[in-house]
């Protein structure tokens, strides 16, 4: 196989703390500046100049959690598979899996709040991997994101030429 195949998962999270960072840290930096401009000629002792300091004060916080949430949603990485030049490759972030693609036997997927995908060798036992994010050890699967669907996975590796795992009772009929 010559040609690049490649699935790249969505990532419904990232989306979600982009937008909500940004919305935040929008009406953070508007409502301190409104505030902030509301205190420019007031007397310091003023009722109504605690109260402006106090919105300056959450609008400052406010702003420091949208750009939080930004922050981490520009760190959160989106996992990709690629088959390409015999190789089968799994990656997120700096984290890479390469597996010749002859040792790939089959595939399942694990369905859940976190979609994952296990490979299984030529004789039909799964795959172990290092951690993703160094908790484990090993883990006998890739974890995928909880918008992936299992169709898009399906037609990716029938794409790829990888067959599913048989788990059927009646497989040898």
């Amino acid at each position: 196989m010559s040609e690049i195949v490649r699935l790249t998962c969505p990532m419904g999270r990232k989306r979600a703390e982009l937008w909500s960072g940004a919305v935040l840290a929008l009406a953070g930096a508007g409502g301190a500046a409104a505030a902030f401009a509301g205190l420019v000629g007031l007397p310091e002792q003023d009722a109504q100049g605690a109260l402006r300091w106090g919105a300056v004060a959450l609008s400052a916080a406010v702003l420091v959690a949208g750009l939080a949430l930004l922050a981490d949603g520009l760190r959160l990485r989106v996992p990709v598979l690629e088959v390409e030049d015999g190789e089968f490759r799994y990656t997120r972030g700096r984290y890479i899996v390469r597996i010749p693609f002859a040792d790939v036997g089959s595939y399942y997927v694990l369905r859940g709040r976190t979609r994952s995908l296990g490979l299984c060798d030529v004789t039909g036992r799964p795959r172990q991997f290092p951690s993703v994010q160094g908790r484990r050890a090993s883990r006998p699967y890739l974890p995928l994101t909880g918008l992936t669907s299992p169709d898009k996975v399906d037609a990716f590796m029938s794409t790829a030429g990888i067959p599913p795992r048989d788990r059927s009772l009646t497989s040898g009929r």
